[in-house]
């Protein structure tokens, strides 16, 4: 008789609520770039398209930093792997400062980019990280759980960015001081966060003097074959990239959909987006139970046809009812990013660091994907929502057959 997996150990307890926090932070980080792309087109007088190089600047740190930061966490473990992504995040989020006083777009993006470097930092070591907390039998529980505080972050980005950027906007004003002053408030806190899990002790993830078996623990069940002929790894960082070049292009262009095609002003499109997170957040906290009763995979190819369905109404622009669907675009997304992670990393023992950095890479699909949303949001926001279809039947052919581990 097969005891059901523990969700995690209370040794890992504390470790856990810490590494949960990382997923909330880069969460806020991500949808105040969003926020961010609609406040530069008002104050800089930028188009939508060239005001997606924020998108560009935070998802493009991904492919420079996934590599450098899975070597990093395999030579100096996972906590000084954190570490160094709140490092990188805080010092980003202080750049700021100077961008603000020079009223420059690229030092804005150079100051994303650092940012992004952080984010994606985190993202490489915590997914393995929370992972590797418990019984990988329920791994991808723990990580859709922690990623449901990515959600909760998502939501506080817009709603924090609103407030400060949007708030007290006046048409045709040039100034950025609330810009600096929101990010100087985030790199505080962050920091503040690096000092305190300094102080964590981290227990040993797996134990070696326990009979290993290769269902519960991440044992490499194919040691003699390279890291690139793992087909569901491969997947996986393919999966990845257009699920990320999806959420990108429909959250960078959430807030121009609803104002252009709801009637509704900046301000209160940025509280729908709150709205929009939080169906993410539902779709987490329903992810996460349904897995006990349904297999990740399935449930993954699930979700991806109701996004292709979504996409669809929404690209109708049908008012309410294509409003509604661009809602529930983030519900089904909700499991997507760690679904697709923990599926990809399973059964690769010590080369798991090293796999979590390609899949991390496989972020930069949201550095161009929006590019071409835009162009194609210059002429119709609508129809711009029928790209996502692409990237959504990718994420179906992953979870339907190709996420299978094989020795």
């Amino acid at each position: 008789m097969h005891l059901k997996p523990k969700f995690t150990e209370p040794r890992f307890v504390v470790v856990m609520a810490f590494a949960t926090s990382l997923f909330m932070f880069w969460g806020i980080a991500i949808t105040m770039a969003d926020v961010l792309n609609k406040h530069f087109q008002l104050v800089l007088g930028l188009s939508k398209s060239q005001s997606t190089f924020v998108q560009f600047a935070v998802f493009g740190a991904y492919a420079v930093m996934g590599i450098p930061a899975g070597l990093f966490m395999k030579r100096f473990g996972y906590k000084n792997g954190v570490l160094l992504g709140l490092a990188l995040f805080s010092g980003g989020a202080f750049l700021f400062v100077p961008a603000a006083l020079t009223s420059s777009f690229a030092f804005f993006g150079l100051a994303l980019f650092i940012v992004g470097c952080g984010c994606s930092t985190l993202e490489t070591v915590a997914h393995p990280f929370v992972a590797s907390l418990g019984d990988q039998r329920s791994s991808d529980q723990r990580v859709n759980f922690a990623q449901s505080f990515n959600a909760v972050g998502a939501m506080l980005g817009p709603y924090i960015g609103g407030q400060f950027l949007f708030r007290n906007q006046v048409e045709g004003s040039t100034d950025l001081t609330s810009v600096k002053l929101l990010y100087v408030a985030i790199g505080t806190v962050i920091a503040l966060v690096a000092v305190s899990f300094s102080f964590v002790k981290v227990p040993a993830t797996v134990d070696p003097h326990v009979a290993v078996n290769e269902e519960a623990v991440n044992v490499d069940v194919a040691p003699g074959k390279k890291l690139a002929n793992h087909r569901h790894f491969v997947w996986a960082v393919a999966a990845q990239f257009f699920n990320v070049a999806a959420q990108a292009g429909t959250w960078g262009f959430f807030i121009n959909y609803v104002h252009e095609k709801m009637g509704f002003s900046d301000a209160t499109a940025s509280n729908y987006m709150i709205l929009f997170m939080g169906m993410m957040l539902a779709g987490r906290f329903a992810g996460t139970f349904l897995m006990r009763l349904i297999a990740p995979n399935k449930l993954l190819a699930a979700f991806a046809i109701g996004n292709i369905l979504m996409c669809l109404i929404v690209a109708q622009d049908l008012g309410w009812p294509s409003f509604v669907a661009l809602l529930m675009i983030n519900f089904f997304f909700s499991i997507m990013f760690p679904t697709i992670f923990s599926l990809g990393i399973k059964n690769l023992g010590q080369r798991t660091q090293q796999a979590s950095s390609f899949i991390s890479m496989g972020v930069v699909g949201g550095a161009f994907f929006p590019f071409i949303m835009g162009q194609i949001a210059n002429h119709d926001i609508a129809a711009a929502y029928y790209l996502p279809i692409v990237c959504y039947v990718v994420i179906f052919l992953f979870g339907y057959r190709f996420y299978k581990v094989r020795h």
